[in-house]
């Protein structure tokens, strides 16, 4: 029964998406104008660590795709509250688990499908990465998007308005990108700065792809990457699910 339903939410989802297929390829703008501006200022920089500048900077621009576009996936949720979309879903019998597995599941569909895009681009401009490498990168950007998306439905259902849903989307994502080593890697600063980052979860991401980006597969970055995303996603999709069991729409 929850696969099923699932799968008819992921689909009415997906087929939405596919409809706006400007909005598609608008999501990777972001990410590639980084990839096009600011990776050349980095080619030939003393980064430390292994690997170019590229293996550097990719890993955390399919991260950033994720967590801004994520992040403000509750938009969705806000519109169909006043369109009375959510309620007529809640009093049917499908499981609220999948109402929001559904969502989330399209929303990583979407965004894995953006970061190919951007690594392909990334591929013509020189980065060189082993594929599997490249493959588990996409898993990352697929949990991380499971896990905000989430989160930001369940906040979506709990606010009102969408003035007060972006502001406080944007509260909560710049420090995020700032202090999880998006562009450079957080070693490079000052060293209170590096100790910081480690109480942002998603630093472990960053660091865990940019380990995967250079084939090292079974380092202390990776694991620790790994153990961060699976129980973020975990604990998110629990939260999101108590939210969508129990707020009024």
């Amino acid at each position: 029964m929850l696969l099923h339903d699932t799968a008819l939410i992921y689909g009415r989802y997906l087929r939405q998406s596919l409809r706006s297929r400007f909005a598609l390829l608008f999501g990777v703008l972001m990410p590639l104008l980084y990839l096009v501006f600011f990776g050349p200022l980095l080619t030939g920089l003393p980064l430390g660590g292994q690997g170019s500048s590229w293996q550097l900077l990719v890993p955390g621009l399919l991260l950033q795709l994720g967590l801004f576009g994520a992040s403000f996936a509750g938009f969705s949720i806000i519109i169909e509250k006043s369109q009375g979309v959510v309620e007529r879903m809640r009093v049917t019998p499908v499981s609220r688990l999948a109402l929001l597995l559904g969502r989330v599941l399209r929303d990583a569909t979407v965004f894995v499908f953006q970061a190919v895009l951007l690594v392909l681009a990334a591929v013509a401009m020189g980065l060189r990465a082993p594929l599997p490498g490249i493959l588990i990168g996409f898993a990352f950007v697929a949990l991380l998007t499971v896990s905000l998306a989430a989160l930001s439905y369940a906040l979506a259902m709990k606010v009102a308005t969408p003035g007060e849903f972006g502001p406080t989307i944007n509260a909560l994502t710049m420090p995020s990108m700032l202090l999880s080593g998006l562009m450079l890697p957080m070693a490079l600063g000052p060293a209170w700065l590096d100790v910081l980052s480690h109480f942002m979860p998603f630093r472990y991401l960053v660091d865990a792809v940019r380990e995967a980006y250079i084939g090292s597969y079974t380092s202390m970055p990776m694991l620790y990457g790994v153990l961060v995303a699976v129980g973020l996603a975990a604990l998110s999709v629990t939260v999101g699910t108590r939210v969508f069991r129990t707020s009024g729409a």
